[in-house]
Formats: structure tokens, C-alpha cells, sequence
């Protein structure tokens, strides 16, 4: 069963700091590898540790989708932030996280 996929507001924000090429990228990324199963690891695909924005990750280059899996009632993917890696940090809109 395909997962229903849905964007945080904030992402709208992240998305606009990105150039065309680097948001289109994302949003394809998101529709190809998040459809079906978003819980499998993969190369560009893993849980992350306990931090502030989401428990699982999609890497895009280096560019860095946070995301959180609903499976019941409905199968859904919620995107909550966009953002681009600097070494081991993540500038996603203004903030800088540390992850």
C-alpha cells in the first residue's frame, strides 16, 4: 500500500532557500524512495539519533530530509524539515543543528 505523503508548513520555507535544480531534486527524491516502505534502511535512507526534528532521514546529495512515518490509522509520511549538510551539521532554513 502506498504512503501518503505530506509536507510540514515549515518545509515550504526550506524548500525556497534551495535553487530550483536542488528542490526538484528533493521532490523527487521524496516521491521515488518515500512512496513505498520509508521504514527500510537503505544507503539513503536511516533512523537517526533522538533529535529535535524527526527520527528518520532521506539523503538527496547533500541535501537532508527529515521525516516521520505514521503507519496506523492511515500510512503517512509527514516531511518536517529541508536542509543542507555543512560537515557534520545541517542548515535547515536560518537554524544551524547539530546531528
Amino acid at each position: 500500500m502506498p504512503y501518503q505523503i505530506e509536507y510540514s508548513p515549515d518545509v515550504q520555507d526550506d524548500l525556497l532557500i534551495l535553487t530550483s535544480r536542488q528542490r526538484r531534486a528533493v521532490l523527487d527524491a521524496v516521491d521515488k524512495q518515500l512512496g513505498h516502505q520509508p521504514t527500510v534502511e537503505t544507503r539513503n535512507r536511516k533512523p537517526m539519533r533522538p533529535n529535535p526534528v524527526a527520527p528518520w532521514e532521506l539523503r538527496v546529495g547533500s541535501l537532508r530530509v527529515s521525516y516521520d512515518v505514521e503507519e496506523s490509522p492511515g500510512h503517512r509520511v509527514f516531511i518536517r524539515a529541508v536542509g543542507i549538510e555543512e560537515r557534520n551539521l545541517v542548515r535547515i532554513g536560518k537554524e544551524v543543528i547539530s546531528l
